[in-house]
């Protein structure tokens, strides 16, 4: 991992939870490995304090557990689960945009710079920041409903994932079919075409499940 910057700790807890988050569900980091708080703490080039904070959040969400006196283990995730997670993705995303469309998009310009990230992470190949990007696009999206409790479920659904394959080169290819597809939400809301906005997300979502499938049953 390269090493971090930031301008408080803060900061920091927050840029290693998306580090770790991203090494995790992209499977670079895979099911079994353990993180030493010391160890991140000085590959990463930051102190221990916003590590184990980091990797304490990560446990609050499954993605690791804590093991006593060892450090963080990273969890595995089962193709019934992961077919679980997509299942429940699905029906809330889409209701969620559903009922966006039919409340009208209250701040446009927003979610087109966020979906410009995105873009602009799957231009330059970066897999960690286009991660980081979507979640980021999808977490505001969502949010425009005004409903924090959806929002939260949403993302909490999200973060618990393994986006196995993403980095592949028909992850490359999905990556780059989404970067349209976001645009075509935020226009489909603002239209609220509401038909149209939810066949979109459900597939937007499910498009990526025979590859995260493919690659989880190579690890299991």
């Amino acid at each position: 991992m390269e090493l971090l910057h930031g301008i408080g700790p803060t900061n920091l807890r927050e840029q290693v939870v998306e580090r770790v988050r991203s090494e995790i569900v992209s499977g670079r980091t895979p099911p079994g490995t353990v993180y030493s708080v010391p160890g991140l703490a000085a590959e990463l080039g930051v102190s221990t304090t916003p590590v184990r904070e980091a990797l304490l959040e990560l446990s609050r969400s499954g993605l690791v557990v804590a093991m006593r006196n060892r450090g963080f283990r990273v969890e595995p995730l089962s193709l019934e689960a992961l077919d679980h997670l997509f299942t429940m993705r699905e029906l809330l995303e889409r209701f969620a945009l559903e009922t966006l469309a039919r409340q009208g998009v209250r701040d446009r310009e927003a979610l087109v710079a966020l979906a410009d990230a995105v873009s602009d992470a799957v231009a330059a190949g970066d897999v960690p920041e286009y991660i980081a990007s979507d979640r980021a696009f999808h977490e505001a999206l969502v949010a425009q409903v005004g409903n924090p409790l959806l929002t939260k479920m949403v993302m909490q659904l999200r973060d618990d994932m393994r986006l196995y394959g993403i980095d592949s080169p028909e992850g490359l290819k999905r990556r780059k079919a989404s970067v349209k597809e976001h645009y075509q939400m935020v226009d489909l809301a603002a239209r609220q075409d509401v038909d149209k906005v939810g066949a979109l997300i459900s597939q937007h979502i499910l498009s990526w499940k025979p590859l995260f499938r493919a690659a989880l049953d190579k690890v299991a």
